[in-house]
């Protein structure tokens, strides 16, 4: 017997929810006209844009498409994983692995020959990097003379592209053959570096905003980073950064991250007509998911409430054999947590790769007032890059 709904059944359901004019939608109207004067975030996979309120027009930041130095370093940073990328492909019988590995020994080579204190210190020119160009220009110079000379001898020595030799003398650094500075430390360096400058220009913008942050609505929109991933506070980087940022006066409760959102453009910015549009779809997502959450403790006041998690990790220790959540970085020595938020954002496909570095730099600029200068980068602060030969 074939099943169709009962029309009337259906109009029941629709009273409630579905229908334009039902009464879930005209709660969250009217929600929406309580705070229709409150400001509003936006937080897409490239883009920061905030409404204002009252209808006054948005202002932007992009921080992805216009961040310098980022395929720089970003590059550099993915050596780290050249060499036991390689390594696996030679296991599953890749026929061309080595064609692949001479044409990175090429081209770090040819990177080295650009690698130069003016090309760092004049044409990338990142504001937050100003006096560790010289330190820069040694780490990338480091990272691709080592890549090269690796791969270059692993092609002749089969025993070098086994994942017990590449761990201990390349990535760990403490095997008998083991370069002089492990890829792990490369690795948590470049992470961070490629962080600062990110996290000091968001930092920077939203201060000068002047947000009233108790009352700020977020909408997390869109793809953040791989399609898994940031669909959770603990995995979306952007959610610490505004708390931390705000001096913790944001409230969670008022976070949304809502991937299936329409996610706005810049150009969409340069039309009215567009932006009021947009503006009026997200306030509406946002109170269809919060319309429920006053209901909830007004019913149930008697019955544990539900708070979102913000609060810093555990750390880790040297028995922890499982990670649950992003372990928190607590020095710039800490290299069991810098290491493991390594390995987390590999391993879990909801993380954003890019968090691996960034709560400890947000913390630091955050406590200091935003200076660059005063933050410590794990890999690179106290780590001596060898000086790059003339």
């Amino acid at each position: 017997m074939s099943y169709e709904v009962n029309p009337e059944f259906m109009k029941l359901f629709e009273l409630f929810t579905s229908d334009p004019n039902s009464i879930g939608r005209e709660l969250s109207r009217q929600l929406g006209a309580e705070r229709s004067e409150d400001p509003m975030l936006i937080v897409t996979g490239s883009n920061l844009v905030l409404f204002p309120g009252s209808g006054r027009p948005p202002v932007s930041i992009d921080f992805r498409l216009t961040q310098r130095g980022f395929y720089e370093m970003t590059a550099v940073s993915h050596l780290g994983l050249v060499v036991p990328y390689l390594a696996r492909l030679r296991e599953l019988g890749h026929g061309k692995w080595e064609e692949a590995a001479q044409g990175f020994v090429a081209q770090c080579h040819t990177v080295q020959s650009c690698n130069t204190l003016s090309y760092w210190r004049d044409t990338v020119a990142v504001e937050p990097w100003a006096g560790l160009e010289e330190k820069i220009v040694d780490l990338t110079d480091y990272t691709c003379a080592t890549t090269a000379e690796y791969l270059s001898n692993a092609l002749a020595n089969p025993e070098m592209m086994t994942f017990d030799y590449i761990r201990t003398n390349l990535i760990e650094g403490d095997g008998p053959h083991a370069v002089p500075i492990s890829f792990n430390d490369m690795m948590a360096g470049t992470f961070g570096l490629t962080a600062l400058e990110t996290v000091f220009r968001l930092i920077r913008w939203l201060h000068e905003q002047e947000i009233q942050w108790e009352r700020l609505m977020v909408l997390t929109c869109g793809r953040a980073g791989r399609p898994s991933a940031g669909l959770t506070w603990q995995t979306n980087v952007m959610c610490h950064l505004l708390y931390q940022a705000s001096g913790r006066r944001l409230n969670p409760d008022l976070v949304i991250i809502a991937p299936t959102a329409p996610v706005i453009e810049l150009d969409d910015l340069q039309d009215a007509e567009r932006y009021r549009n947009f503006e009026k779809q997200y306030r509406f997502f946002w109170y269809i998911s919060i319309s429920s959450v006053e209901m909830g403790r007004v019913l149930w006041p008697d019955y544990p409430a539900f708070r979102k998690a913000v609060e810093a990790p555990p750390a880790i220790d040297s028995d922890t054999k499982f990670m649950y959540e992003m372990p928190v970085v607590r020095s710039v020595n800490d290299k069991r947590a810098i290491v493991s938020r390594m390995r987390y954002v590999m391993e879990d496909p909801g993380a954003q790769i890019a968090s691996a570095g960034m709560q400890f730099v947000i913390d630091q600029l955050c406590a200091n007032g935003n200076r660059p200068d005063l933050v410590e980068i794990p890999g690179f602060t106290d780590v001596d890059y060898p000086k790059k030969s003339v």
